[in-house]
């Protein structure tokens, strides 16, 4: 039997995510149960590289829980890209006698990972932390649940100006490679299209159901848009649809940066927990190179290999239901 790991390191890298501050929580508070000793490194990869390491426990996590972004900060890291780089980080590691990392993150950070496990010997573990929720090997990522929260809401006041003058609202949201946030913000704030980049929209159907939503005196619309749709973005949508349909008041509006931040939901937090939880216990057990979820609600563990490869698209039942409930 291997000798129980004493020391690891935990980092928040790539975008920010509601909830990150939770599952660095559960980290610290998991490992001191079983004595072991945290440190959180600052910037992720780039803090990792540059020595930007500080010794972690119960009272630095006191009272995160509830906040957005990441108290450890976050960065994307070129020169992490580099062998270079990476040999630094490692002789980093080495410095604090560091045996296991926790990386929270999305498909640039598991990436990284990756080849630090494949390059040296020490053991990574993933947790998946972005609002995009395009992991493969998890039903949810941290963060998605409050970012779709933040666009409900957001979509939910456009409604009442579109209401009041009987207007089309084109809503742009994140997600430059994947629809979730589109799809589920469409579906929680009953809006009449959404454009996702995993499923066509014929623009000519679509302006014809809007002529037929006007003959049946549906008198405004909500259409949620995901910001890497083949029909371009929100005002690019728009124009397209007021040259094809002249009569038609549109408008476009993109939400942003706003779903990013904010208190996670408790639904984030806990899963947040959960991982930072089942992080540690996986370290415990010598794991290593993989990345955790829950599937089904059950814990799962999928390599960085193919968490990195694998594609996770939106159901096809749910882009159906989506387009039914819409009529």
């Amino acid at each position: 039997m291997s000798e129980k790991i004493k020391r690891i390191g935990v980092l928040t890298s790539g975008g920010d995510a509601p909830g990150m501050n939770a599952a660095v929580r559960a980290v610290v508070r998991t490992a001191g149960y079983h004595d072991i000793k945290v440190f959180g490194i600052n910037r992720g990869y780039d803090g990792l590289i540059n020595g930007d390491i500080i010794p972690l426990n119960r009272g630095n996590v006191a009272n995160i829980i509830h906040r957005g972004g990441t108290f450890l900060k976050t960065a994307r890291s070129d020169d992490f890209r580099t062998i270079e780089g990476r040999k630094k980080a490692f002789e980093t590691l080495n410095a604090y006698d560091i045996e296991g990392l926790v990386v929270v993150g999305g498909n640039g950070t598991y990436t990284g990972a990756n080849l630090l496990c494949k390059e040296y010997d020490i053991k990574v573990v993933g947790i998946p932390g972005t609002i995009d929720n395009d992991i493969y090997g998890t039903d949810f990522t941290i963060g998605f649940d409050t970012a779709i929260n933040t666009a409900v809401e957001a979509v939910d006041k456009i409604r009442d100006t579109a209401d009041s003058h009987n207007r089309l609202f084109f809503i742009e949201v994140m997600g430059r490679h994947s629809g979730y946030i589109a799809l589920h913000t469409a579906i929680g704030s009953g809006a009449s299209a959404v454009f996702i980049p995993e499923h066509d929209v014929d623009l000519g159907k679509f302006v014809e159901n809007l002529k037929k939503a006007g003959r049946r005196n549906k008198l405004f619309n909500l259409v949620i848009i995901a910001e890497g749709n083949k029909n371009g973005g929100a005002y690019e949508l728009s124009k397209k649809v007021k040259d094809m349909y002249p009569e038609i008041d549109a408008k476009a509006t993109i939400i942003g940066h706003l779903q990013r931040g904010g208190s996670p939901t408790a639904n984030d937090r806990v899963l947040a927990s959960q991982l930072g939880y089942e992080a540690v216990n996986a370290l415990l057990k010598n794991i290593s190179n993989h990345a955790l979820g829950l599937v089904s609600n059950e814990l799962k563990l999928t390599s960085f290999e193919d968490a990195i490869s694998l594609r996770k698209d939106p159901e096809k039942n749910m882009i159906e239901m989506a387009e039914i409930l819409s009529m």
